[in-house]
């Protein structure tokens, strides 16, 4: 898994680095479709604790959506443990990890993190952005020790 990014903006996101490569293995599972999930954290501090894999029920090579009985289901859990669905990732299977326009019109939260994993590389290379009416910003990606 290749280094994740740095922008220049305050705190984003963090991952563990089982996050990163279970992310990445996911979406290698789904080629040649877009793989998705939601990732479960504290949305104050951007820290991810959770992510969840879930299905792609667009079964599409450039587009996903994610299933919305998984996110419900999903969404639930973390409530109950005091977190909160503070993000979705899906796999763009040849271009770089940027949002697509289309990605850009269907981000549906302007509180969660965007993150991309690309497998256009041999390397899947993950990067992590902030979507807000239309307006794309790259947010830091760090490691997490916890």
């Amino acid at each position: 898994m290749e280094a994740p990014s740095t922008a220049l903006e305050e705190p984003g996101i963090s991952f563990r680095r089982e996050h990163l490569s279970r992310m990445a293995a996911h979406c290698l599972s789904c080629y040649p479709e877009e793989g998705c999930g939601l990732l479960v954290g504290d949305a104050s501090t951007g820290e991810v604790r959770e992510v969840h894999a879930t299905e792609n029920v667009a079964h599409s090579s450039q587009v996903y959506t994610v299933d919305p009985r998984a996110h419900l289901k999903i969404d639930r859990a973390a409530e109950e443990t005091g977190m909160s669905v503070i993000g979705v990732f899906h796999s763009h299977t040849h271009t770089d990890p940027y949002p697509s326009p289309t990605d850009v019109r269907q981000a549906p939260d302007p509180n969660w993190h965007y993150v991309l994993v690309s497998l256009r590389h041999e390397v899947p290379s993950t990067r992590s952005y902030r979507i807000v009416d239309g307006s794309v910003r790259e947010e830091t990606v760090s490691l997490s020790a916890r």
